[in-house]
């Protein structure tokens, strides 16, 4: 929109029980060897059998039998049981989600389905609704960063926007959404694969049980689904809807939102020549380039006088690419500095405020409830009946 842990403990080292193996394999060794006189042999052979010396073949057995344990047993003793090894080779799948644990979202899950228009190929893909939910999360949001309490809560959202946008769509041939900011980022399984590489396993089973635990909710407002802005980062307070849109909208009210300051998009600068100031706003600057500037009540640009001109903040932002209307400017040399906080529009739901909140222990119902004022959660089957019907 424009803008495992393993409770697995390691096997114990493995330690030689006492035995006679150690001593018989001494007292053999001399034998083994060669270090005994042919008396000494010939006399201990008397000793355990009563006879002369004479080896018969019996006798040889028993000792071959004796080399192999005392060769063998311990090779037997340092090698570990397979068993251990295949618990090491579960282990060390640390990019794996464990599949007693995989969620998956069946298309009995989803009401209805929705055509996105794929702007790279001007083809459209017909896809279940929950899976529509799941890759808009996917690239909305920084996936492995974010916590799942916020995944819920965007998941939330873009169900609701598709939802709304469904319910007021002209009854045309065109399909139902595009794949881009216009309105929500879309991307397919595949894209996403080539996106994450091997962490896609991971992050597709954190998004999909971030959809799951949501399935088919939306926001209300009045009984009817609310239009869910979203945007990246605040300057520490969102937006009035009428300060930045036309339309005022009872939910989209401005609220604190104070843990965007961590987020890396909250400060930034743009160096831009006068010369190119002037194009891109059609004016004449000269060597005055004093602006006129009135503020919202979140300290947002809402009008901008220069070079004899009234902007609003949204149109020099949108004219000078800025990222957001928090911003002042000064002058170097014949270059502008735009310095901005924020980024994004700054209507609704922040993501970096939600995941603030997320980390804070505020649940995804806390979070929209938050950013969306008066709003209830309600099922998408019984607020909009028809396009289950479809």
């Amino acid at each position: 929109m424009k803008n495992h842990k393993y409770n697995y403990k390691p096997p114990k080292a493995w330690k030689k029980k006492k035995s006679t193996l150690k001593r018989n394999k001494t007292s053999l060794l001399p034998m083994l060897k060669g270090d005994m006189s042919s008396k000494r042999k010939e006399r201990m052979m008397k000793l355990s059998t009563g006879k002369s010396a004479t080896w018969k073949l019996p006798s040889a057995l028993i000792i071959a039998s004796l080399m192999v344990i005392i060769l063998v047993i311990p090779t037997l003793i340092v090698l570990p049981d397979s068993s251990h090894d295949d618990q090491q080779m579960t282990i060390q799948t640390d990019n794996e989600p464990d599949p007693d644990n995989t969620v998956e979202l069946s298309a009995g899950d989803s009401p209805f389905s929705v055509e996105v228009m794929r702007a790279s190929s001007d083809k459209v893909e017909d896809v279940p609704l929950e899976t529509y939910v799941t890759r808009v999360v996917a690239s909305e949001m920084p996936v492995d960063e974010f916590e799942l309490e916020a995944l819920k809560a965007q998941a939330l959202a873009a169900r609701t926007y598709i939802v709304d946008l469904l319910l007021h769509k002209d009854q045309t041939d065109k399909p139902d959404v595009t794949d881009t900011t216009a309105n929500q980022v879309y991307s397919n399984e595949a894209e996403l694969r080539k996106q994450w590489g091997n962490e896609f396993n991971q992050n597709m089973s954190k998004v999909k049980e971030a959809v799951a635990a949501t399935k088919g909710e939306i926001l209300t407002y009045e009984n009817a689904p609310i239009f869910p802005a979203f945007f990246s980062t605040s300057n520490g307070y969102t937006e009035n809807s009428e300060d930045y849109w036309e339309n005022e909208l009872p939910y989209l009210r401005s609220v604190k939102s104070p843990w965007d300051k961590k987020s890396p998009k909250f400060l930034d600068q743009k160096v831009i020549a006068i010369s190119e100031v002037e194009k891109l706003l059609g004016v004449d600057l000269g060597n005055d380039i004093a602006a006129k500037i009135t503020r919202t009540d979140s300290n947002r640009v809402d009008k901008l006088t220069i070079g004899g001109k009234e902007f609003t903040g949204r149109d020099i932002r949108e004219k000078l690419q800025l990222r957001s209307t928090d911003f002042t400017i000064e002058q170097k040399s014949d270059h502008l500095i735009f310095k901005t906080k924020g980024f994004g529009h700054g209507i609704g739901l922040s993501q970096y405020g939600a995941n603030g909140m997320a980390k804070n222990g505020k649940t995804y119902k806390d979070i929209v409830t938050h950013y969306y004022q008066g709003v209830k959660i309600s099922e998408v089957t019984e607020t909009a009946p028809t396009l289950v019907a479809k």
